[in-house]
């Protein structure tokens, strides 16, 4: 067959210099912006849970008709001023006087307080902070004005709903700068590793960097607009999803160039192969993952149908920098990237060897799998079936419904501790009570079905101004009515945010909708329930869905049916593998409570979508090389020559990943180890492994219903797939 040749009339000036310098200058300039952008992220970030619930939800309905009660959207803080003794009278009259000082600092309406304590150990003040005052800010004012007026040996502490969210802000401060520290540092040690270069890490993480520049303009730009909402869990994963997945396309570009500079010494011409060769998988990659990432818009919740598009965003800029910048770095530098060890031409008799068994002329550990693989592939598959199997054995003890938000935040605490302290001394829930909206001619009726209830401590209705209906001296007479319906606070015996408090909220709404079946309850405990709930169905409904649509496109990719369906059950069994270690070591190693009740989604997505790419950028090329040299061939050569380049891409994302696990949010560490853990077992077990042994088994049975699976790639007269024929040396440009 004639090859190809590239001469100097195919390689002008303008596609040697002058695209390769304009593509640079543009991601220049797309950087110049997008950089500068990630300091501005807070200004379209939330991280208020209720903002992420369905209008469906009964919290967000209860929600709805509590702004229709009230003039302000304000948080309470809740101060907790505790002693090893009872306060003396004298004490108490000093902290009275707080009560002017935190209302001069005017975060919103009348402070409520000094409450103490039954035991007079603990003294309580209830701080409304008003939408126009900075949360972490205030909150910080309120803890630096309890602890100087506190007595002496009394600890001070800041809770409550306002006091966990500035926190929980607190904790995902360091996204901005502590996590991509931590990720490129890997990322550049790993690469130098692989590379033993240094200019060429720089120019992958250079890519990496600028596509996630490019993300953060575009994700800026959909949450200014109103399009999405954006939270620090997404944000965090944006960056992360962008830097491991620039990387990984890099890997493979740059695997390819390198092995086209062993058939020419042009270096344009090089580039051109390479990404021809490695459009149709990091295309194919790419596309899995983003669709996969937009399967959460089918979701109830708020925050998943919010991640999808951010995340989708930044897997297209991640894309688009791939086939484009590094490319065009690669077409200016040539062999001077790979310095000091540049790849060598080879000699024309060794540049497309004829093939037997697939293994000629490779060495190493790879040619060791490969020969694994073609002496016993039954043995080799139905091993790591049993073993994943094994692994996936501890599914079952995942705890996925939930943890206390007390628990979320990995750190010290003030806010955390203050829960504990409140707990000691007062109604657990106190500050944070659940609302019941009701009719008001059954609010009697509702109200003592209320009271009556195990989980909570007291109820009132609630009068103008939000003031109680106590019947005490000054207080309103009758309660506040809008629209027919009035308002009853429940203050729940257990911590707001307590499992326990949950099973209060389910329980309430069965005994007040037999009442009023209209009746509604809500609040923060509400609002955490619903979110577990939500996301549980979540679970149900969007990984069939993802499932489907990874099928159709590997089917597409690869001409075939059975290759396709292999594959996902493959990654399927990976995910379940990594979802059962996951849970042995949630529970006996790191000794957490439970798990987000979005954590198995978050990691199936990322699990199924991005194992999938590794099991692409190797079925690609056994296609390839199967088309040339037949099936069973094809798929050692293959392994061998995917080997090193894939394995290090897991590795990659795995280091990115785990990158996430210095956030001290207990979601992202646990999405963090999963990711990680389950990439390294896709990639090292499922990858070299299961799916190459499985298919040299079945042989060219895996491209049925395709031509490939009949004629095995020995016709003759097939041509070669486009992009892949190997070049003749021509002069250097």
């Amino acid at each position: 067959m004639k090859r190809t040749k590239v001469g100097r009339e195919r390689v002008p000036f303008w596609l040697r210099w002058l695209v390769p310098v304009v593509l640079v200058l543009t991601w220049l300039g797309l950087a110049g912006v997008g950089g500068p952008t990630f300091g501005r992220l807070e200004e379209v970030s939330s991280n208020d849970q209720a903002s992420f619930l369905p209008a469906s939800a009964e919290a967000t309905e209860a929600q709805d008709w509590q702004a229709k009660f009230r003039d302000s959207d304000e948080v309470p803080g809740i101060i907790v001023i505790e002693k090893g003794e009872a306060f003396t009278p004298p004490q108490l009259g000093e902290l009275a006087t707080l009560k002017s000082d935190l209302e001069n600092l005017r975060l919103g309406s009348a402070v409520i307080g000094p409450i103490p304590s039954k035991d007079a150990k603990a003294v309580q003040f209830v701080v409304p902070i008003g939408s126009s005052a900075e949360l972490k800010d205030a909150v910080k004012e309120l803890r630096d004005t309890v602890k100087a007026a506190a007595p002496q040996g009394a600890q001070t502490f800041v809770t409550g709903p306002a006091g966990l969210a500035a926190d929980l802000t607190a904790a995902f401060g360091g996204i901005d700068g502590i996590l991509l520290l931590v990720a490129l540092s890997a990322v550049f040690v790993i690469l130098l590793i692989v590379y033993r270069s240094l200019l060429l890490p720089i120019m992958v993480l250079l890519t990496s960097v600028f596509a996630l520049c490019a993300a953060i303009l575009l994700v800026f730009g959909m949450a200014k607009a109103g399009w999405i909402q954006l939270n620090g869990q997404s944000q965090g994963i944006l960056s992360i999803l962008v830097i491991g997945a620039a990387t990984d396309y890099a890997l493979l570009f740059v695997a390819r160039f390198r092995e086209a500079l062993t058939h020419t010494t042009n270096r344009t011409a090089a580039v051109l192969t390479a990404w021809k060769a490695s459009f149709e998988p990091i295309l194919a990659s790419g596309a899995t993952v983003i669709i996969a990432l937009l399967c959460l818009l089918f979701s109830d919740l708020n925050s998943n149908k919010a991640l999808g598009p951010v995340a989708a965003a930044g897997i297209l800029c991640a894309l688009f920098a791939a086939l484009t910048l590094l490319p065009a770095l690669m077409a200016l530098l040539g062999r001077a990237a790979f310095w000091p060890f540049r790849p060598k031409l080879l000699p024309a008799d060794q540049r497309e060897p004829e093939l037997v068994t697939g293994l000629e002329g490779q060495k190493g550990l790879w040619r060791a799998t490969g020969s694994l693989v073609s002496r016993r592939p039954r043995t080799v598959w139905v091993a790591s079936v049993l073993l994943l199997l094994v692994a996936a054995g501890g599914l079952f003890q995942l705890k996925a419904n939930g943890v206390p938000q007390t628990d979320v935040i990995l750190t010290a605490s003030n806010a955390v501790d203050g829960q504990d302290a409140l707990a000691r001394h007062f109604d657990a829930g106190s500050g944070s009570p659940a609302v019941v909206v009701a009719d008001q001619g059954k609010a009697a009726e509702v109200l003592d079905k209320v009271k009556a209830d195990g989980g909570v401590g007291e109820a009132y209705l609630l009068g103008r101004g939000s003031v109680p209906v106590t019947g005490a001296p000054g207080a309103p007479t009758t309660p506040d009515v809008r629209d027919g319906k009035v308002l009853i606070n429940a203050t729940l015996k257990n911590a707001a945010d307590s499992l326990e408090a949950e099973e209060t909220i389910k329980s309430l709404r069965t005994e007040v909708k037999a009442i009023d079946p209209g009746a509604l309850v809500g609040g923060v405990t509400a609002t955490a329930l619903d979110t577990n709930t939500t996301a549980q169905r979540d679970l149900l409904v969007i990984i069939p869905v993802v499932l489907v649509v990874i099928l159709l496109i590997l089917m597409l990719l690869l001409r075939s049916i059975v290759a396709p369906v292999l594959l996902v059950l493959s990654v399927v069994l990976s995910y379940a593998a990594a979802l059962g270690v996951s849970a042995f070591v949630f529970n006996n190693l790191f000794g957490f409570p439970g798990a987000d009740a979005t954590v198995p989604l978050f990691g199936f997505v990322f699990l199924v979508a991005l194992g999938v790419d590794y099991n692409i950028f190797l079925m690609s090329r056994v296609r390839e090389e199967s088309l040339k040299h037949g099936t069973r061939p094809g798929i050692l050569r293959g392994l061998v020559v995917t080997g090193g380049v894939i394995t290090s891409a897991g590795v990659v994302l795995a280091a990115t990943f785990a990158a996430l696990g210095v956030i001290p949010i207990m979601f992202l560490v646990q999405l963090a180890f999963i990711v990680a853990f389950g990439v390294l077992l896709d990639t090292v077990l499922v990858r070299s492994l299961l799916v190459p042994a499985l298919a040299y088994d079945i042989g060219p049975k895996i491209w049925w219903p395709s031509k490939l699976g009949r004629t095995d790639g020995r016709d003759a007269a097939r041509p070669r797939e486009p992009g892949v024929e190997p070049l003749e040396e021509v002069p250097s440009r």
